[in-house]
C-alpha cells in the first residue's frame, strides 16, 4: 500500500461531486477546484454532466464534467477525491461501488468524510499495489489540553469567524494569505478542515478531535509555525451563532488571535436550515466575538478589524452596494475577497498593529 496523503502538485485528480457543483454540500470539491495546486482532470457530477464548469460555478477552468467514475477513467486520473461533505459526513451507500471501481482501476482515494475507509476490509481488498487511501478526518497524535501559550508568540494571528457555517471562512483566510505573500510577509495558511488540509498541505481536522483536546490541537498547530512567520492565517470553523457548531471557541482559545475577520453571506438573515434562529445585526455579532475572544480581560483583546462579505450570486453593482452598506453599518472595511481581493482587510490588519 502506498503512503496515504502523498497527494502532490503533479497528481492527476478526479473529484467526485455528485450533486455538489450546485448543491449545498459541495464545499470541499469547489474549494479544491478554486485553490488546489494539482491538476484536476475530471469532475464527476451526474446532475451536471456535460456542462461548463465556468458557467456553473464561476471558476474559470476548462475541466470536463462527467457522469460517473467509469467515464472519468478515460481522463487518466491517479487519485479520486471525495468532494462533497454531506450532513453528518457519512458515505452515501450508492457511492460505494463507484469508489470500488476507482480502487480496482488502480486509483488512490482521498476521503474527507467521517466514515473511515482505509481499514474497511472490502476497500482494502479493492486497493491495488502502490495505491493508498487517505482518511483525512483522523485525530492527530500526542495532543494535550490548551494552555493559552500562543499568546507568547510575536506573530500576528488572524482568525476568520462567521455568522454561520459555510459562509467563506476558508476562502477568506486563503485570500488573506495570498495578499500577505504579495506584500513580502512571511505568511502561512493553517487549515482546520479537510478541504484546507488538501489545499494547504498542513493542518488539523478539528471536527475529528475530541472536544477536551480541541484547543490544545489548535495551540500545537500555532506554536509549530508562529516563531518563523510574521503572520498566520487560521481557517475558521463554524459559528458562535449556530447551535450545531462547537468548533469556534477552541479556535479562539487555542490560537489566542491578535485580529479577527468576520465572514458573512450577503443578505442572509437566519442560520441556514434553522430559520427560527436569526443572525443579529452585524455590530452585535462583532461585539459578541470581541467579548468572547477577550473573556472579560482574561485574554488579550482581539478586534474584528474587517468584514469579508460573500456576495456569490449577486450582480456586481448589487454586490458593491451590499459591501458599502456593511461598511456603513459596522464602521469597518468590507470586501468580497474572491471577487474584489483581500487587500482592504489586510490593510486593516496591518494598520491595527
Amino acid at each position: 500500500m502506498g503512503k496515504p496523503g502523498s497527494l502532490s502538485s503533479e497528481s492527476r485528480v478526479a473529484i467526485l461531486l455528485h450533486g455538489g457543483l450546485l448543491g449545498e454540500h459541495g464545499k470541499t470539491g469547489l474549494g479544491l477546484l478554486r485553490y488546489g495546486s494539482f491538476p484536476v482532470v475530471a469532475v464527476i457530477d451526474r446532475e451536471q454532466a456535460g456542462g461548463s464548469l465556468a458557467h456553473l460555478t464561476g471558476i474559470a477552468k476548462d475541466i470536463p464534467i462527467v457522469a460517473s467514475v467509469e467515464e472519468a477513467l478515460a481522463h487518466r486520473p491517479e487519485v479520486l477525491v471525495i468532494g462533497i461533505a454531506p450532513s453528518g459526513g457519512q458515505l452515501p451507500p450508492d457511492w460505494r461501488e463507484e469508489l470500488g471501481l476507482a480502487l480496482r482501476a488502480g486509483l488512490s482515494l482521498v476521503n474527507g468524510l467521517h466514515t473511515p475507509l482505509a481499514e474497511d476490509p472490502q476497500f482494502r481488498q479493492w486497493l491495488q499495489p502502490g495505491a493508498w487511501i487517505w482518511d483525512i478526518r483522523r485525530e492527530p497524535p500526542n495532543l494535550s489540553v490548551g494552555k493559552a501559550l500562543a499568546r507568547t508568540l510575536p506573530c500576528k494571528r488572524v482568525l476568520t469567524v462567521g455568522t454561520d457555517m459555510s459562509v467563506g471562512k476558508m476562502s477568506t483566510s486563503l485570500e488573506l494569505h495570498r495578499a500577505s505573500l504579495r506584500r513580502g510577509l512571511r505568511s502561512r495558511f493553517l487549515a482546520t478542515g479537510q478541504t484546507g488540509i488538501l489545499i494547504g498541505g498542513e493542518g488539523i481536522p478539528l471536527d475529528a478531535v475530541r472536544v477536551d483536546y480541541a484547543s490544545g490541537a489548535v495551540e500545537q498547530l500555532i506554536l509549530r509555525y508562529g516563531s518563523d512567520h510574521d503572520i498566520l492565517h487560521l481557517e475558521g470553523q463554524g459559528s458562535l451563532l449556530n447551535p450545531a457548531s462547537t468548533a469556534t471557541l477552541p479556535l479562539l482559545r487555542g490560537s489566542q488571535p491578535t485580529h479577527l475577520i468576520l465572514v458573512h453571506r450577503a443578505g442572509q438573515t437566519h442560520i441556514k436550515g434553522i430559520d427560527y434562529v436569526p443572525i443579529p445585526p452585524l455590530p452585535k455579532v462583532i461585539e459578541l466575538y470581541e467579548q468572547v475572544a477577550a473573556a472579560a480581560g482574561a485574554f488579550a483583546p482581539a478586534p474584528v478589524v474587517g468584514v469579508a462579505l460573500n456576495t456569490f450570486g449577486w450582480e456586481e453593482e448589487a454586490a458593491l452596494e451590499q459591501i458599502r452598506r456593511v461598511e456603513a453599518e459596522t464602521g469597518r472595511p468590507c470586501t468580497d475577497v474572491v471577487r474584489f481581493g483581500a487587500d482592504p482587510l489586510l490593510e486593516a490588519i496591518l494598520a491595527a498593529g
